[in-house]
């Protein structure tokens, strides 16, 4: 039937295997992500056929290939593009970004054929690995921490030590709501300084305010973001509270974070 079909040419897509292949898995797992899974993870997901692909290298290595430049020895934006249309992920999904992290891709839109191959053979199948890794980058503030620091990292021109205001404003859009939504980014009490917690009203940053940073920053001016700045406004964003109040101007914080605080506390007072 049209549904059988439709997800015959998914597995096909994602793994390159035949459409025979594809639907002796597709019929003896029930469904396209548990065929994907058993695939990729057990070499004797069916008993009857020998030499079943599992999650080898070599498997793994032909599918870089499907996605590698022609002319080159990574995949690049084309290929991250199709990979993209096979895996039904938008491009701009923030889930990509903790890819980047897992597959240790050294730019924007590229993978290296050892990152990818090490990396989708350490998480497993592809589809279900989005979904984990999307969960994963919303609800964990250490892995959320990791794939934040890394995305500075990775998108950050070659030989520039800053990031431009447009990319950081695009990467912080993506992060920032998934963080707070899932809770990796929960807001966190400051210690006084008798070295207790210092409790607050429970509330912290608000989601409206990153509108606000954004505004703050285009009015500023200035031509990027600095490593500083990036690391720094994520621990800001987890300890600030709603008003802006319990912010401590003698702490080692960027100079822009304090000119903001200054902005923000100015548009609270006239609202």
């Amino acid at each position: 039937d049209r549904q059988m079909e439709e997800r015959v040419a998914q597995f096909c897509g994602i793994t390159g295997a035949s459409t025979t292949n594809a639907r002796r898995f597709i019929e003896k797992f029930r469904g396209l992500e548990p065929a994907l899974n058993a695939y990729y993870n057990d070499p004797n997901a069916l008993s009857s056929q020998r030499g079943t692909p599992g999650a080898s290298t070599s498997k793994l290595a032909d599918l870089f290939n499907k996605y590698k430049d022609p002319d080159g020895e990574d995949i690049g934006v084309d290929g991250t593009i199709k990979f993209c249309e096979d895996l039904s992920v938008n491009p701009e999904d923030v889930v990509l970004l903790a890819v980047a992290y897992e597959l240790k891709s050294p730019r924007m839109g590229e993978w290296s054929r050892k990152g990818w191959v090490d990396g989708w053979k350490a998480l497993g199948c592809a589809a279900s690995a989005l979904d984990r890794l999307r969960l994963q980058l919303a609800q964990d503030p250490q892995y959320f921490q990791q794939v934040y620091n890394y995305t500075f990292e990775f998108s950050r021109p070659q030989g520039q030590r800053s990031l431009g205001l447009d990319m950081a404003q695009a990467f912080w859009a993506l992060l920032i709501p998934h963080g707070l939504q899932g809770g990796a980014l929960a807001h966190v009490n400051t210690p006084n300084d008798d070295g207790d917690e210092e409790m607050d009203d429970g509330e912290g940053w608000k989601p409206q305010y990153l509108e606000w940073w954004f505004e703050f920053l285009n009015e500023k001016g200035g031509k990027g973001v600095s490593k500083d700045t990036w690391q720094m406004f994520l621990e800001f964003v987890r300890t600030i509270d709603a008003r802006f109040q319990k912010y401590d101007t003698e702490a080692a914080w960027p100079s822009t974070l304090d000119d903001f605080v200054e902005y923000a506390r100015g548009r609270l007072g006239a609202s």
